[in-house]
């Protein structure tokens, strides 16, 4: 399982990554319990790769049930350091039609008692989170998309809902009003863990309708599916251009995200705590 540095997650609509030569799947267990699926690891474009359904397979997981820590710390433990997630996404302007994909750069979480860090159980650390997203990383995703066929908008806010349901009218509009671009039920906290993972972390969010606020749109589950099947396609084709694109040597900081954020007296740190997070920390412990 050497050098598997770039790792996929796969939203609705994508179940399996095309064209991975050498496939095998991999199963992992975690001290935040066991991943939404096993990991399918294979070689392209002469980058090793690790993809995992966000849903499993048959997706089966809604997104109140996805063992969020599971998934980011299994990605950790087989060397991952760029992670593309892919998610369907309701668009929240006009200029962004469905079938259009959008990098966000930030998050507005509303989602509700989803555990969101690595950390607790007696050990502290707080990390910086103002800029959510690795911009090279999403730099490296729109000109991949920008040299095909797909129309792409680089940065804006993704919020994320709770769900499973859609948004009332009312939320879309209140949505509307704070500006944001597009809205989904997935990237928080899986942003946010990846982040404390050290792992660059991106979104290449695929619009799918325009939630409930567009008066001569209606959203039903059939439009969406079918639009999604569609941009699968165009995303696929993305990370396949992408993958030898990204450097060797990470220069960003999202790789030193823990260097100070461990708040907890080294003598403090239980046995246990320090055990749950020597994938983490080890580096940094002297």
């Amino acid at each position: 399982m050497d050098n598997i540095r770039i790792g996929v997650i796969g939203g609705s609509g994508l179940y399996h990554m095309k064209d991975l030569e050498g496939h095998e799947t991999v199963s992992l267990d975690t001290p935040f319990g066991t991943p939404s699926d096993d990991y399918h690891v294979g070689t392209l474009r002469g980058r090793r790769i690790a993809f995992l359904p966000r849903h499993g397979r048959g997706h089966r997981l809604m997104p109140t049930e996805l063992p969020f820590r599971a998934n980011i710390h299994g990605f950790r433990q087989l060397g991952v350091e760029y992670l593309i997630s892919v998610s369907a996404v309701g668009s929240m302007k006009e200029e962004i039609v469905p079938g259009h994909l959008v990098l966000p750069d930030q998050f507005i979480d509303l989602t509700r008692g989803r555990p969101s860090t690595f950390f607790g159980g007696g050990i502290v650390g707080h990390i910086p989170f103002d800029k959510p997203t690795c911009s090279l990383l999403a730099e490296v995703l729109y000109g991949a998309g920008r040299e095909g066929s797909a129309t792409m908008h680089l940065g804006g806010t993704y919020v994320c809902i709770e769900g499973p349901q859609f948004s009332t009218l009312a939320e879309s509009l209140l949505y509307r009003s704070w500006g944001v671009d597009v809205i989904g039920m997935t990237n928080m906290p899986e942003a946010r863990l990846a982040r404390e993972a050290e792992i660059c972390y991106a979104t290449l969010a695929l619009a799918t309708d325009y939630d409930c606020w567009h008066e001569e749109e209606e959203v039903s589950v059939d439009q969406i599916l079918k639009i999604i099947s569609r941009n699968v396609k165009t995303a696929q084709d993305i990370i396949r251009r992408s993958v030898d694109r990204l450097p060797e040597t990470r220069s960003c900081g999202c790789c030193r995200a823990l260097e100070n954020a461990v708040l907890t007296k080294p003598q403090s740190v239980t046995s246990e705590a320090r055990e749950r997070l020597s994938l983490l920390l080890d580096k940094y412990r002297k």
